[in-house]
């Protein structure tokens, strides 16, 4: 009888033993609130299709130790992550210096090797994610000290995240190329002027979409002589093409006029501007879901009456 009680008593403190250690486990367990500069780590998933996002908090605080740590995360990828690193695709990063808000990073030949969707997802995901440091404004790579040419031939030189566009979700899908003629306003806002605009775009967003996107951003400024032909607070309702005509909705900011610029000539930027694409024939206009009673007409084709060139 007395050995039962000694051993119900050894079992208690054991069971109290186990209970307090389970607490003690537990509070060393809590998560920390995560503090620093919240990031958006840009990685390349496995299939390398397309660019995954990523969220980080940085642990260093001066501008210089944040790009050091930022390119340390860029090289490695997450152990719980199914993605790849963008500076971990086979190639060697040789060394990398920011000057003026520029960071330039210098890379081996081994870059030259990656495929040509890899190699502008691999743009995308460094760019992306460096030029969200406070001291880095633009991001160029050299190969070996040698200038960075595209699978076109063309030099690659400085970007900015600006130069990819991408969706509104939390994935971007593979970046190409698009090259598309714009339509922008002269000095008095009574003709419309076109200017070529090369940029990368995310495949999920339609490329009529990125038009007319590009023309509420109005002209790039490397070319003197053109001026915004919609209003900058104007936004995009929605956008849908079928059977060659593109229905175009925007908000009531667009009826606001920029720079002298009527209404019509603001129409005929953007329909000038999407009949170039090539599924595109005609292009409706509409306001809040609405044609307005102030347009001429409900559905609108290629009108180069209102176009002139820049005086030289």
């Amino acid at each position: 009888m007395k050995d039962c009680v000694v051993m119900k008593k050894i079992m208690n403190y054991m069971m109290t033993g186990i209970l307090l250690l389970s607490f003690l486990l537990t509070g060393c367990g809590k998560t920390e609130p995560q503090t620093g500069k919240k990031m958006s780590m840009y990685y390349i998933n496995t299939a390398e299709t397309k660019v995954e996002v990523h969220e980080q908090y940085l642990n260093t605080k001066t501008p210089e130790e944040q790009v050091d740590e930022t390119m340390r995360y860029l090289s490695t990828t997450p152990e719980k992550l199914e993605y790849k690193a963008p500076l971990d695709m086979g190639f060697q990063v040789l060394d990398y210096e920011v000057e003026d808000g520029k960071l330039l990073i210098n890379v081996n030949k081994a870059y030259s090797e990656l495929s040509p969707t890899t190699e502008v997802l691999v743009r995308a995901a460094i760019f992306r994610t460096l030029t969200q440091l406070p001291n880095v404004k633009y991001v160029g790579i050299t190969v070996e000290d040698s200038q960075l040419y595209d699978n076109a031939g063309e030099l690659v030189g400085w970007m900015n995240a600006d130069q990819f566009i991408n969706n509104d979700g939390n994935e971007i899908n593979t970046y190409e190329l698009v090259k598309v003629k714009l339509y922008f306003a002269n000095a008095d806002g009574d003709k419309l002027i076109a200017a070529y605009r090369e940029k990368h775009y995310s495949t999920n967003t339609p490329v009529e979409r990125f038009v007319v996107e590009e023309l509420i951003a109005g002209p790039s400024g490397q070319i003197e002589g053109l001026y915004p032909v919609i209003n900058q607070e104007t936004k995009i309702v929605n956008i849908l093409t079928k059977d060659g005509i593109c229905y175009v909705n925007l908000d009531s900011s667009f009826l606001t006029v920029v720079n002298n610029v009527s209404t019509e000539v603001a129409v005929y930027a953007i329909v000038n501007s999407l009949v170039e694409l090539d599924n595109i024939n005609k292009v409706q206009i509409l306001v809040n879901g609405e044609v307005p009673t102030t347009f001429s007409n409900s559905t609108f084709e290629r009108n180069l009456d209102y176009v002139t060139t820049l005086e030289q």
